[in-house]
């Protein structure tokens, strides 16, 4: 059986990424793939659980990393490889770069310290493929307003979600034949054409 591909959106909160995903999906069932659409923090019963506890409840940075990673692993043992052995295209909205972006970025969290819940929980797994949705912080605002009841995470200011966008592009930058960038300020029709391209090739 040919493995499956695990597909990851990251983006500051407002960048739009999550208005894409189901494009990106009917594009590989269009091609006979089994797709399953998942996300973090949450993708099981548990992680669910987590995520309210994440997004609403106030708590320290390095606690918040720790539930994160506890998401995470669950996630994995139960949705995310067993997905792939058989095949299919996991797309999850959001994986261990956002840890990396906003704990580390965003909340300052040490670096190495994600990066050792990192190698504990997923050992040398990663994506095949992280689609960046880089917007600038002023556009990203715009977004949020007219959106739903912001979390905790969506109430930040502006120097936190600046501090979130450099660390993304730092990723990227680091890991090139996994990142594609997309300028997602850029019209809707425009980054779906752009994303019809990047998903053709997988």
């Amino acid at each position: 059986m040919t493995p499956g591909k695990f597909i990851t959106l990251e983006g500051i909160d407002g960048a739009g990424k999550s208005t894409h995903i189901p494009d990106i999906a009917n594009a590989l069932r269009g091609r006979g793939k089994e797709v399953l659409i998942t996300r973090e923090p949450g993708g099981t019963a548990l992680g669910e659980k987590l995520r309210e506890l994440l997004l609403h409840e106030p708590m320290h940075a390095e606690t918040e990393t720790l539930l994160m990673f506890a998401a995470r692993r669950e996630h994995l043992e139960q949705v995310i490889r067993p997905a792939l052995q058989r095949g299919a295209c996991v797309i999850s909205d959001r994986f261990t770069d956002a840890s990396f972006a906003y704990q580390c970025g965003g909340r300052g969290v040490a670096a190495d310290k994600v990066e050792q819940l990192e190698r504990w929980v997923q050992g040398d797994f990663q994506p095949d493929l992280t689609l960046l949705f880089d917007v600038p912080v002023a556009i990203s605002t715009q977004r949020l307003v007219a959106a739903r009841d912001p979390d905790r995470f969506e109430r930040e200011r502006g120097e936190f979600f600046d501090c979130v966008r450099r660390a993304y592009l730092e990723r990227a930058a680091r890991f090139p034949q996994r990142f594609r960038v997309i300028d997602a300020s850029k019209p809707l029709t425009e980054v779906k054409v752009l994303l019809d391209k990047i998903i053709a090739t997988i």
